[in-house]
């Protein structure tokens, strides 16, 4: 026999023996099944707090950003049939005028929340620098004349010695290279809690209003002091034969539309030759019997009426950098304070302020608004204009919850560079024209339009706005939708 077995290690045991070690080896097991469990719970714990919580996404700033391309459809599609939402002639400010303060100021919160949290300057400045010369390309190629698409003609070409070198997203490229390189350099500046009191917010990012500032001296001392000599350009789009015109001017500080700093720095830089071909001061009483619509030149208009005229210029894109530099300012009020009431505190009255400011300068005729010379009170105008909308939808989506009337507004949003290609720029309205039957006129498009909506109204103004509601935004926001439930968007 085993010596084991000798000596009493493998006795066989009775009943109440085999139960007693049986519940002692249950109890063990438990006991290290709750060990590992409390473990496991620990590291997990010790994960999540490494893990950065998943912040939620405010709605409001796509809901912004697509109204802005809404409302540009709207008034590149209607603008001709309601000249009262098209652009002022010159002073003024109708809603095709809020179209680009918009943008720039939801680039600006935009920027803010992109460039919250910069690991490596070199990387973030790169990649501002690649979607600058992205929107550059985009913007020469859209509107620098090579595609005719808004002229409903598929035709395409430009002629580099009338290229247009400006353009919206040239001026959106300059004002988001500009302010987000501040917000990137400034980066070890920024305040991680701000201090007590109700300007801390203004003081915490001072170097970014500091940009703003030098922005405004460049623009005001040159507008108001650099002098404007006689200036001469040849008409080519008036008459079989071009015509040479001279403008008068020899005066410093003018703001009409003739003898303008804006316009003069525009003329040494780029060339007449590279302006904006069809200025909106053509729709001036001064220029047309039809003010303030399009029509055939007065017999007795002014020289300046004929001339070509740059409304995304180099100096007024300088003074664009302000709106940029409020929309940031949005921006970091939206990151720092965290209650509703404290954030539409901070909006609102900032909203006031600058409406205030503007229609103080309007009206006393010190600085009209002018959207062409890009004002200061337009800046302030606009901006506050946008401050105060941002603040409504703001309430209506993300405090109120009101999400799903806004949603298209969303879709557009998240896809806003497709459906400003593709629909404010006519890209995909001149591809479906361009597949007609004998002649341009009869093709899909243009059938749409004149059947179902101008002929069944018997009204050429309700058909077009109906047409641009229905077969355009509505179709587009439909499109931006599908693109948003499959993930699709096109970024920059």
């Amino acid at each position: 026999m085993d010596k084991r077995m000798e000596e009493g290690l493998n006795i066989p045991l009775d009943d109440e023996a085999k139960d007693e070690v049986l519940k002692k080896k249950q109890e063990t097991i438990n006991s290290v099944d709750s060990n590992i469990k409390h473990q496991i719970a620990e590291e997990d714990d010790e994960k999540d707090a490494l893990v950065k919580p998943k912040t939620k996404r405010v709605a409001t700033l796509d809901a912004f950003r697509g109204l802005t391309i809404v409302i540009m459809i709207l008034v590149d599609k209607v603008g001709g049939v309601y000249p009262r939402i098209d652009h002022a002639p010159w002073d003024g400010c109708t809603l095709a005028d809020f179209v680009m303060p918009f943008f720039l100021f939801i680039v600006g919160v935009a920027i803010a929340l992109a460039l919250k949290k910069i690991h490596k300057i070199k990387y973030a400045v790169k990649k501002i620098m690649l979607r600058t010369l992205k929107l550059l390309f985009w913007g020469i190629l859209l509107q620098g004349g090579y595609s005719h698409a808004l002229d409903e003609q598929v035709s395409y070409g430009v002629n580099m010695k009338f290229i247009r070198w400006c353009g919206i997203l040239q001026r959106i490229a300059l004002v988001y290279c500009v302010v987000a390189l501040i917000e990137t350099f400034t980066t070890k500046l920024r305040p991680t809690t701000l201090s007590p009191g109700r300007l801390a917010i203004f003081t915490a990012y001072k170097w970014q209003w500091f940009g703003g500032f030098v922005a405004f001296l460049v623009y005001m001392i040159t507008t108001f002091t650099l002098y404007v000599p006689d200036w001469s350009f040849v008409d080519h789009a008036s008459g079989d034969e071009p015509k040479r015109y001279t403008v008068i001017c020899g005066m410093r500080g003018h703001i009409g539309p003739a003898c303008n700093a804006v316009g003069y720095v525009d003329r040494q830089v780029w060339g007449v030759n590279h302006f904006y071909s069809h200025p909106v001061w053509r729709h001036l009483k001064e220029c047309t019997f039809s003010s303030p619509g399009e029509g055939p030149l007065r017999e007795d208009a002014p020289s300046w009426c004929y001339a070509p005229f740059e409304p995304e210029g180099l100096l007024s894109s300088i003074s664009a950098i302000l709106s940029g530099t409020i929309g940031i300012h949005y921006g970091h009020v939206l990151i720092h304070y965290k209650g509703h009431l404290d954030r539409l505190k901070q909006w609102v009255s900032m909203g006031f302020v600058l409406l205030t400011l503007a229609i103080i300068l309007h009206f006393t005729n010190a600085i009209p608004i002018n959207k062409q010379l890009y004002s200061i009170s337009y800046v302030c105008f606009t901006a506050g204009v946008a401050g105060l909308v941002f603040s409504g939808l703001y309430i209506l989506i993300d405090v109120w919850g009101f999400r799903t009337p806004f949603l298209f507004l969303e879709w557009i949003g998240m896809n806003s560079m497709l459906v400003f290609v593709m629909a404010a720029q006519g890209i995909f309205a001149a591809f479906l024209n361009g597949w007609y039957y004998e002649n341009p006129n009869n093709s899909l498009g243009h059938w749409i339009k004149k059947h179902v909506f101008v002929n069944v109204w018997n009204s050429e103004r309700v058909g077009t706005l109906l047409y641009v509601i229905f077969a355009e935004i509505t179709f587009w926001g439909i499109v931006a939708g599908v693109l948003h439930k499959l993930k699709i968007y096109w970024k920059l």
